[in-house]
């Protein structure tokens, strides 16, 4: 694009109909891993560019499992993003992070077991480095973005990615928190991962909706309890992102993420099949051309 988004938003569809956003368009993508799961929309916010993508589909039409999260990543990648905030729903696994209250966490445990979670293969190996797999600069911002918005906040964290649909068993929850974890979600793997390998930075808004299973005073979680959470959540979400967007126009240095590649790439340069190449063309062509 010639005007490419300053930051993309994978979330839900609600996101979408923000106060402030104009001109607004949709981009109807196919990628080299598919279509993803609903077209994009550009539109500007606060005088800059601004990509929404809903994660589900609009109408929430794919699982967890279903979401096609590589040709999600690549279209952001296609029309020109180098930034994405995930907006997500999590459970909560500690007392001090109540229903309502908003986490910027700083590390991801992907407990998923049937998800495509790299760009390669087929000939050519790359192994990325993730031991801070969200953005050690965009993940500040968005925490100053979202505490400027009144919300309890919670700058880090743990997040552990189960596979869902369903939410978890009293014994599964348990453990979870023995192992130190702070919240839980169906989503963050691997759309980070995938996002570090398409060498864009990317951060997390996790709203909590509830206890998980675990918590002996509180109700298990259910589906109206999330999204009764996450609709009272939205306006904080839209004000957050906006506040974001505003601190983003203002000069950024460079970021680690963006070169993420730069020591990945193993395979001999001459051993990687040239439809391969072609297809990792838009990220990795800046290295094998």
């Amino acid at each position: 694009m010639t005007n490419p988004p300053i930051l993309a938003i994978i979330g839900g569809s609600g996101l979408y109909a923000m106060p402030g956003l104009t001109d607004i368009e949709e981009h109807d993508l196919t990628t080299p891993f598919g279509k993803p799961s609903d077209p994009v929309v550009v539109g500007t916010l606060a005088g800059q560019r601004v990509a929404f993508l809903a994660r589900h589909g609009r109408g929430h039409r794919y699982t967890p499992t279903e979401v096609n999260y590589r040709a999600n990543i690549y279209a952001l990648k296609m029309l020109g993003a180098r930034r994405i905030v995930s907006v997500s729903a999590c459970g909560s696994l500690k007392e001090e992070f109540a229903p309502g209250h908003i986490v910027i966490p700083d590390q991801l445990f992907d407990f998923t077991k049937s998800r495509e979670r790299s760009f390669f293969g087929n000939g050519l190996v790359a192994h990325v480095g993730v031991a801070e797999p969200f953005c050690p600069q965009l993940s500040p911002l968005t925490y100053e973005a979202v505490k400027a918005t009144g919300a309890v906040a919670h700058n880090g964290g743990s997040f552990i990615t189960i596979e869902g649909p369903r939410f978890s068993t009293k014994a599964e929850s348990g453990v979870y928190r023995a192992w130190g974890l702070h919240i839980i979600g169906m989503t963050a793997s691997p759309e980070a991962f995938l996002a570090r390998e398409a060498e864009m930075c990317y951060a997390c808004m996790a709203h909590v909706t509830d206890y998980d299973v675990w918590h002996h005073s509180e109700e298990p979680v259910t589906v109206e309890m999330v999204i009764r959470t996450l609709n009272a959540n939205t306006a904080y979400a839209q004000k957050a992102i906006v506040n974001l967007v505003e601190r983003l126009a203002e000069e950024q240095a460079p970021c680690p993420c963006e070169n993420a590649l730069a020591d990945a790439i193993i395979t001999a340069r001459d051993k990687i099949p040239a439809e391969t190449k072609e297809r990792l063309k838009l990220l990795t062509g800046k290295y094998l051309e």
